[in-house]
């Protein structure tokens, strides 16, 4: 019997919180292991379908970078990184848009409506949702730099039920043109801000963000991220990801969230619990932020 009051306790402990996003836009960066081990791809897809029957609107946008370079490697194409983003050729824009727009966003959607979700699978290019320009005037290839992001298609989805999930490939201006290979990140954050998204959650291979003494950081904002930047300890792969946390807390986004993609319910953990997990960012020093519950333990 106790047992059953402690899973009634969990229920009624999750209400405040039910509460606070009910109505509320939910952009979720999909990728690391959470994307590629099928226990975790099933988890994920049931604390979607949970979500959404909860009155929360999830968008997904995901990545996939694991795939391409191991299409890309098969095919005998070098890959070329700086700073963490891709060098796209025009031979790899091919790889690209086939591993990102047909087989993962497809993998995924079929995968979200098994689990009795009604989730619509969409390139970047439909309806020109995400339009790019080349990235630093071509340095990084077919690497794009977004300059419009399509808001009203996604409404439009989200008010007639559907949950959108997005392939980070971009429409160009010019006609004929391959489009642009977009850093998931900041798709995603790009996304969240146009919808004014209540948060935007990075699902990663990581715990969080991590001090030089490996404990996690729990709260940061711009300064503490120029901060640990410049001292090294947010470095390589990590600085897109927390690049694209200030972007959006500082365009419209409430707050923005790091957090372990391979803890199973992650998403869960961190939206219905009174300590939430990994690193949050949020404007600290702003009085008109929207401080939630947890904030107020985490700060």
């Amino acid at each position: 019997m106790q047992d059953k009051l402690n899973k009634v306790q969990t229920l009624l402990d999750a209400i405040p919180y039910i509460k606070q996003y009910y109505n509320k836009i939910i952009v979720i960066k999909y990728g690391g292991s959470a994307q590629t081990s099928p226990i975790l791809q099933e988890k994920f897809a049931q604390d979607i379908v949970l979500l959404s029957l909860l009155g929360i609107k999830p968008v997904i946008v995901h990545g996939g970078g694991a795939k391409i370079s191991e299409l890309l490697t098969k095919l005998n194409i070098s890959s070329e990184f700086i700073d963490g983003h891709r060098v796209t050729s025009k031979e790899t824009m091919k790889v690209v848009e086939m591993v990102l727009s047909g087989e993962i966003n497809k993998n995924l959607t079929s995968l979200l409506n098994h689990q009795g979700a009604k989730a619509i699978g969409l390139s970047g290019k439909d309806s020109q949702i995400i339009q790019a320009i080349p990235k630093e005037d071509g340095k990084f290839g077919f690497t794009g730099t977004i300059i419009d992001i399509n808001e009203n298609i996604i409404h439009s989805l989200i008010k007639q039920g559907f949950i959108p999930v997005i392939a980070p490939i971009a429409d160009a201006k010019e006609l004929n043109h391959p489009g642009f290979n977009i850093n998931a990140d900041f798709a995603a954050s790009k996304i969240a801000s146009k919808l004014k998204a209540q948060k935007v959650i990075y699902l990663t291979d990581t715990i969080g963000v991590l001090n030089k003494d490996k404990v996690l950081l729990t709260s940061l904002d711009k300064l503490d991220v120029q901060r640990y930047k410049d001292d090294g300890t947010i470095n390589k792969g990590m600085i897109p990801k927390v690049d694209a946390c200030i972007e959006a807390i500082y365009n419209g986004v409430t707050k923005a969230h790091i957090i372990d993609g391979r803890v199973e319910h992650s998403i869960l953990l961190e939206l219905l619990t009174s300590t939430g997990i990994g690193t949050q960012f949020l404007q600290k020093n702003n009085p008109n932020n929207d401080i939630d519950i947890k904030n107020l333990i985490n700060i």
